[in-house]
């Protein structure tokens, strides 16, 4: 039998590409003169090692650099792409103030993170509703944390219910509801506190392709409608050209920028998008820059 890894079946609609895997590539990504104005993200050398109990190091990612600048009345999402375990999900843990940088700075609107705040939201894989709370309590439980009266709770929490598609399902609570279901109460719980900056770590990787279809396509929806920088991680090539404004692919961990791709605008994203030559062509490419570098 060939030791060549075979070709895996990807998400229905998708098409197989052929990879060039003849030689290794040299890093295209030049890190930006950081030393003009602040735009709206900045991480400036951000490296971080994990330390276990015993002492021993993990070094997770290392030296990464780059800008995200505001652009007014246009969401943006920015994709990290990389192999399983590079170190994809230390970097927006580090933008959430989950941790703090053993090298390296974040800023946000030129102030420095040095804490999780409300100008930051997150989006995990695993679910993170309260079981004990509604659908719809758990999409106010921020704001009734920081004093937002009720009936101002309850109007934003039906405004982003129906932006989700959960207007109807309020008053059920989360064992009621399907896994994508879910994750669109962790949207709504997001975006219900207006944050400037969405952080999503691989947040529909366990969804079934259709579901995942749906959901990848009301986050498009969301952005531009909120108007929010969308940090994105994933290890599935189809749903970062889907999704990306940008892609930035990961080296292996320790992880470092090797590339930076800008994916051109398509007018019409859905299912069908996913079968045509410049959405192939795309996917092609980062294939080729991840399975080379």
């Amino acid at each position: 039998m060939s030791d060549t890894p075979q070709p895996q079946a990807g998400e229905p609609g998708t098409v197989a590409v052929t990879v060039d895997r003849s030689g290794k590539r040299e890093p295209t990504w030049v890190p930006p003169d950081q030393s003009g104005p602040m735009p709206r993200l900045r991480v400036k050398d951000l490296s971080h090692t994990y330390v276990d109990k015993t002492g021993r190091g993990t070094e997770a990612v290392r030296d990464i650099s780059f800008d995200v600048v505001d652009k007014p009345g246009t969401g943006e999402v920015i994709v990290f792409l990389g192999p399983s375990g590079c170190g994809k999900s230390t970097i927006l843990k580090a933008v959430a103030g989950l941790i703090v940088p053993t090298k390296g700075d974040v800023f946000l609107d030129g102030k420095l993170i040095e804490e999780p705040g409300r100008d930051r939201g997150m989006v995990f894989q695993q679910y993170t509703s309260f079981g004990w709370l509604t659908v719809r309590e758990n999409v106010e439980y921020g704001l009734k944390l920081h004093g937002t009266p009720r009936a101002e709770r309850r109007k934003l929490s039906q405004k982003y219910l129906e932006e989700v598609g959960l207007a109807e399902f309020g008053d059920h609570f989360p064992k009621d509801l399907s896994g994508g279901m879910k994750q669109r109460v962790a949207i709504a719980r997001t975006l219900i506190n207006k944050p400037r900056v969405v952080l999503m770590d691989e947040p529909f990787g366990a969804l079934d392709p259709q579901t995942r279809w749906g959901m990848q396509s009301l986050l498009l929806d969301v952005s531009r409608q909120e108007d929010n920088t969308i940090l994105f991680v994933t290890h599935d090539v189809s749903e970062a050209v889907y999704l990306a404004d940008s892609v930035y692919v990961l080296s292996a961990r320790p992880a470092r920028i090797l590339h930076r791709v800008n994916v051109p605008f398509f007018a019409n994203r859905d299912a069908s998008l996913k079968s045509t030559r410049e959405f192939r062509e795309i996917e092609e490419k980062l294939l080729d820059l991840l399975y080379s570098s």
